[in-house]
This record gives C-alpha cells, structure tokens and sequence, in this order.
C-alpha cells in the first residue's frame, strides 16, 4: 500500500510539472526595469487592448487581513495563518460572484478569495482527505471542484470544508476542470480523453483517444468554456487547443507547434472573454495569446521575468465578469490580473 501511494504521488508530481511546465528559466538576475516595461499591449503608439491591473501574491494585496484574534495567534506562534503567500499556483477560476480560487501545488493547498466580502480561507484538506496535488479548481454554486491527479479524484466540497461528493471510478489522473451549462467536464492525462458528469457527479460521458487527429489528445489537460456551450481543451503534447460542442463534438482547433506568434510550444490556460476572445498560456514562451472567435492570432502579451506583465511558466488562465485576466505565473509565485481594453 505504502510502495502504491508512493507511485501515486510522484505520478501526481510529474502530471503538475507537466501542467505548470518541465523547466524554469531563471528570473532576469537584476529584477530591474519594471518602470520601463510596459503596462499595455501593444505598447504605444499602437491602440492598447490588453492592459495590466495588479498582482496578487498573497490575501494582503488584496486588502484581506486575518481576524483579530489570528492576528494574536500569529504574533504568539510566529505563525502567518490568513497572510501565506502563494508558492507555486496552477490552476485559477472565477465563480459566479466574481470571486477568485486558485490551486497552489507549491504548498498542496486550495486557496479561496473572497473578493465582495474581503475574506480568504485556505484549504489543505476536505473531511480526511488532505490534498496531495490539486492541480484544477472550478467553482459553481459554493461549491468548489477540485482535481488532483494524486488521489487520483475530483472532489467536490462546500466553503466550510465539508466533502460533498468523491469523483474516483470514471477518472484517473485528473487534469483540468471546467464547468459549462450544469455539466462538469474533466481532462484526463492518463487516458487522453474528457469525462463529462453533471454537478452532483454522475458520470453522463467520454470523448476523446490518443492520437493527433480532430478530437484525440496527446496529454489534454486545462479546458474552459464559452458563452455559447462550446468546450475549449488544451491539447498539451499536440501544441493545439480543440475545440468541442457540449457533447464533445470536434468543431475547430486553434493553434499548432511553432516558435512564432499564433504557435504554440507548450499550451497550457486557456479561457474566453465576453467577446469570444480565446486566451492560451504558453509555458515555454512565457506569454499570453489572444485569438479571434474564429482561431486567428491577434496578440501576444508578456515575456519571461518577474516584472509586471512578465511570466516564469504561466499555467491556468480565467475571465472575470469584467473581462478581467487572471494568469496564474507559476514560479512567480503569484497570479497577474490584465483587463481587456481595446475593440472587440
């Protein structure tokens, strides 16, 4: 059992390098230039259409304090309970409410911010289950969905804590979540393939087999969706994002290998805005694509550093309610959040 578990979790550690990308290169050794970067993009004298708002590395940037009462237990213990920052975030969403939930590997938790009422909480374990890889986050209804290839389940829990449901027979090595209509959609990396359940967790189907036609998968593991019902998938190992109807039929792809702008080397967020603008994360390239509704290049936003605007190994990308961006940058250890501002 001990030699199983022990398989489990180093799987479950190569799922998230895979998830977040297998090397880092290292910060700009400076850490200068930040005023010189630029904050819009495409930079002037072009028409701005992607701008940068802030970062978020811990509750404290965005105004969240600890009660009272922790504030003593800290200064007592030495302790940062309600102040941790983010080590090593993968996976974000935006719930109905516009509120932010983010899947930090680097420390095994799942991070929830409140952002109407000011208040954060930090899950490191749901009833006796303690995360061992949470590497997704979906959110719907106060409940949170949560996968981790290294139990080797979705679970779904309330915001006390409490375990509503287990997700294990239909999946293996969960990968990516995402809720369209009232469907929960999972990517799973083990059988290259997309398993649909409904909210409470019962299994309706699968799409999908390896292979590097339309709608087969080499690796399949962030997926998002439109207002319309359609399913985006990130095609890892096949540089692609395809894209499904809400019964998992092959529509389009966007997106194939390639060292220039419009290609993709290591694909991994994906998200859509208001105006059916599609949002990639490339891990290797550290930057944001942007595409039309129709798959066409329009944009490419960042590159490699710690500045603002700048990524080490972006990984899961979410929209507000206001079209705002939010990129989880890894091995920065925090989440950037851009606004769309130009044209549709």
């Amino acid at each position: 059992m001990r030699t199983n578990r022990i398989k489990h979790v180093a799987w479950a550690a190569l799922l998230a390098a895979a998830i977040s990308g297998c090397a880092a290169p290292a910060p700009r050794p400076d850490g200068a230039g930040e005023d010189r970067l630029p904050r819009v993009w495409p930079p002037p004298p072009a028409e701005a259409r992607v701008a940068y708002v802030r970062s978020i590395a811990a509750p404290g940037d965005l105004g969240m304090r600890p009660s009272f009462l922790r504030r003593v237990g800290n200064l007592l213990t030495g302790g940062r309970r309600g102040t941790e920052p983010l080590v090593k975030p993968i996976g974000v969403a935006i719930d109905e409410d516009g509120n932010l939930s983010v899947t930090d590997t680097g420390a095994n938790v799942v991070c929830f911010f409140d952002l109407a009422g000011k208040s954060y909480r930090r899950f490191e374990e749901v009833g006796k289950l303690r995360f061992v890889a949470p590497v997704a986050v979906a959110k719907r209804h106060a409940i949170f969905y949560v996968a981790d290839p290294g139990l080797k389940s979705v679970l779904a829990f309330d915001v006390e804590g409490k375990l509503r449901f287990r997700i294990q027979k239909e999946v293996e090595r969960p990968a990516g979540l995402a809720i369209v209509g009232e469907k929960l959609y999972v990517a799973d990396a083990q059988v290259h393939a997309v398993a649909i359940f409904d909210l409470g967790g019962t299994f309706l189907a699968r799409f999908g087999r390896r292979g590097v036609g339309p709608g087969e998968f080499n690796f399949p593991t962030h997926l998002s969706g439109d207002a319309a019902g359609r399913l985006y998938v990130t095609d890892a190992m096949n540089s692609r994002v395809q894209v499904f109807d809400a019964d998992g039929k092959f529509l389009t792809a966007i997106g194939s290998m390639g060292d220039g702008s419009g290609h993709f080397s290591r694909p991994k967020g994906v998200a859509v805005d208001g105006f059916g603008q599609v949002y990639v994360a490339d891990a290797l390239y550290d930057n944001l694509q942007i595409f039309d509704g129709k798959g066409r290049f329009l944009l490419d936003v960042g590159r490699a550093g710690p500045g603002p605007g700048e990524f080490w190994m972006p990984a899961g990308v979410a929209i507000g309610r206001n079209d705002e961006i939010y990129v989880a940058d890894s091995y920065n250890g925090r989440v950037q959040v851009f606004r769309y501002v130009g044209k549709p």
